[in-house]
């Protein structure tokens, strides 16, 4: 199986390299997210861009790659209505191997993704005041809770009838989860009602572990960077646990 699954994976990115718009969310989104928040809003929110880029640039990564996990339920819905994964079932493959290898090609998005975020935060002004190891972790954790939160749209992609209702139900998920949190202004500004949301948001606990290894300081006062981290991977578990086995149920249910 694993073979399997890493030859479709190869698969999924040629077929990305041969449709390059397909990059358009993991390149040119979070460019233009970083230049739209930190040169528009900045200024009224931190006191200067310098000081308003080292807060946004975390969360912003941390908002594209929720986008980009989600895309996955889209393009196997797509697969599916298409009748490719009838021409998967005449092949001698493992069954489960199309769903790993879309899971492990966006692994791919995801990185360059985060890799574009970083270089163009590092052009226009980010510092990374951590050691090497911090920032690699961070990209690692990230990696992990995408493929964590996968399953949920993997889940939505087996049971939706269309791409388009993939599409709007997992819109319906990610806005509330990443713009209830402390992506763009610290939790402690917003009403007292809403800090209790963001208090439990799985999101918020993912975008302060990023600032906390990327530049020192998380947002979140009493508590360590390896606290949030511990939170993380505790949801990464319970995404996974929950998630997991109703996606592969739906999966085998439909394939």
């Amino acid at each position: 199986m694993i073979r399997d699954s890493l030859i479709l994976a190869k698969r999924s990115v040629v077929k990305m390299t041969r449709n390059p718009e397909q990059f358009i969310d993991v390149t040119l989104q979070p460019i233009i997210l970083t230049v739209v928040f930190v040169f528009i809003f900045g200024g009224a929110i931190a006191g200067s861009t310098g000081a308003y880029v080292e807060f946004a640039l975390p969360g912003i990564i941390v908002q594209t790659i929720m986008f980009t996990s989600l895309t996955i339920g889209v393009n196997l819905n797509t697969d599916i209505q298409k009748g490719i994964f009838d021409r998967f079932r005449s092949l001698p493959i493992a069954r489960s191997a199309p769903l790993f290898g879309a899971v492990l090609g966006d692994i791919v998005r995801h990185s360059i993704a985060i890799t574009v975020t970083l270089v163009f935060g590092a052009i226009i002004g980010f510092q990374f005041n951590t050691p090497w190891w911090h920032v690699a972790a961070a990209i690692l954790l990230i990696i992990a809770f995408a493929v964590s939160l996968c399953w949920v749209s993997v889940l939505i992609g087996m049971l939706a009838r269309s791409a388009g209702a993939v599409q709007g139900l997992s819109f319906l998920i990610v806005f509330p989860l990443t713009f209830g949190s402390s992506t763009f202004v610290p939790a402690s500004t917003l009403p007292t009602w809403l800090q209790g949301w963001v208090a439990v948001n799985p999101v918020t606990h993912v975008i302060e572990s990023m600032r906390g290894l990327l530049t020192g300081t998380t947002g979140v006062a009493g508590d360590t960077t390896t606290g949030q981290v511990l939170w993380v991977i505790a949801s990464c578990i319970v995404l996974v646990g929950v998630f997991f086995p109703l996606a592969t149920w739906a999966y085998r249910r439909k394939i």
